[in-house]
């Protein structure tokens, strides 16, 4: 049997889990793995699995889904650890349709499903996601020692706290939709970027024209909004919480890098795929959460990041980690977007990436740009 497993999240490899599950489905038959996601790809290499389970490539747990069945796989597993039942459940449901979606015809019932959620935990299930495939998910579920929970349970329990409403009057369209499993004072991710903050534990988030303009049960994030722009909110990706929330000890892998001219980078969107940017001899980063998840990144690869920042930090990961010889300077609220402009115009001439011959006369050029914009300024 060729079996495709998809693993999502970082808590599933930090807790070993994913090895272990791996390990007991070898005895069933060929095992392949990949990431769905991008924050697990850090822990696949803390934890030293990027020979077993593929990172090369940016996907969404429903894309990694989709490829295993392009492939021709006999079953996959979706491995996810989620905060509570209630979000793992809802996560499963969410992705299981939007696979199926994407794939077409081909499958005019159910795909080849199964998903292990919350292994390590008193509420862990293991769920089938195609009712063919309740008998093996029963075996797994006895060698984890987790319950099984039927798709029509999630089904029922999701209809009312995953809703989507859209309504329609004159030219505007508004779209709510329910967030499952918050807790309170958590951030809320729209594709990747904070929009605000969860105040209870029953939220609804609310677009108009495809533009964010409130969280009922929440505080909007102006700056975020500004940010993410346009979204479809009823297919985007939305994850509150942490988006690590063990405490690791960071794995930093060797490079090799002979050339005299150091390759700068600039980024100023957290969104966007950080790993692509591991082979930079710097970064410059702008905004608080987008130097913290790059910083934490990219310590892995040894590179170290010029981070702009005005204090609005969400804390998006449990500790951060940042590279030796990485510079962060924290300016007046709302000014990083600012200055991190007049940096890319007047450094980089608008260009994505360029190359310097020192690193500590470009910090040099940085701060002259800081000081000619602001006198309120603190390197940290």
């Amino acid at each position: 049997m060729k079996i495709g497993v998809v693993v999502h999240g970082p808590q599933m490899l930090d807790s070993g889990y994913a090895e272990k599950i791996m390990d007991i489905l070898g005895s069933y038959g060929e095992v392949r793995a990949r990431l769905g996601g991008t924050m697990g790809r850090t822990a696949v290499i803390d934890a030293k699995l990027e020979k077993k389970i593929d990172i090369t490539q940016k996907l969404l747990p429903s894309q990694s889904i989709n490829k295993f069945l392009d492939e021709d796989v006999d079953i996959i597993f979706l491995l996810n650890y989620g905060k509570s039942s209630v979000t793992g459940h809802a996560f499963g449901y969410k992705v299981s349709k939007r696979a199926k979606t994407n794939y077409g015809s081909k499958y005019t019932s159910n795909i080849p499903l199964i998903q292990i959620e919350r292994p390590g935990e008193s509420d862990g299930s293991v769920v089938p996601w195609d009712p063919e495939l309740s008998d093996l998910a029963v075996e797994i579920a006895d060698a984890l020692r987790l319950k099984t929970v039927t798709p029509e349970s999630i089904k029922r329990e999701m209809k009312d706290k995953t809703k989507c409403t859209l309504k329609t009057h004159e030219e505007n369209t508004e779209v709510r939709r329910k967030v499952a499993g918050v807790s309170p004072d958590e951030n809320i991710f729209l594709n990747g970027i904070v929009v605000g903050r969860s105040k209870s534990s029953d939220i609804t988030l609310v677009a108009e024209n495809s533009v964010l303009i409130s969280i009922i049960g929440g505080q909007l994030k102006k700056h975020g909004v500004e940010k993410l722009g346009k979204v479809d909110l009823e297919n985007a990706i939305v994850k509150t919480g942490l988006l690590r929330r063990s405490r690791v000890q960071p794995r930093v892998l060797k490079s090799d890098k002979s050339n005299p001219k150091l390759k700068v980078t600039y980024l100023d969107h957290a969104a966007e795929d950080v790993y692509s940017l591991k082979d930079s001899d710097v970064v410059v980063t702008v905004g608080d959460d987008t130097t913290l998840v790059a910083a934490d990144i990219l310590y892995r690869f040894n590179v170290p990041i010029i981070g702009i920042t005005d204090g609005d930090l969400d804390r998006v990961v449990e500790e951060g980690f940042k590279t030796r010889g990485s510079m962060v300077v924290e300016v007046e609220s709302g000014w990083d977007d600012i200055i991190g402009k007049k940096i890319f115009s007047k450094l980089f001439n608008g260009q994505k990436t360029i190359e310097i011959m020192d690193i500590e006369n470009f910090k040099g050029e940085i701060i002259q740009i800081i000081r000619s914009t602001t006198t309120s300024y603190k390197i940290l």
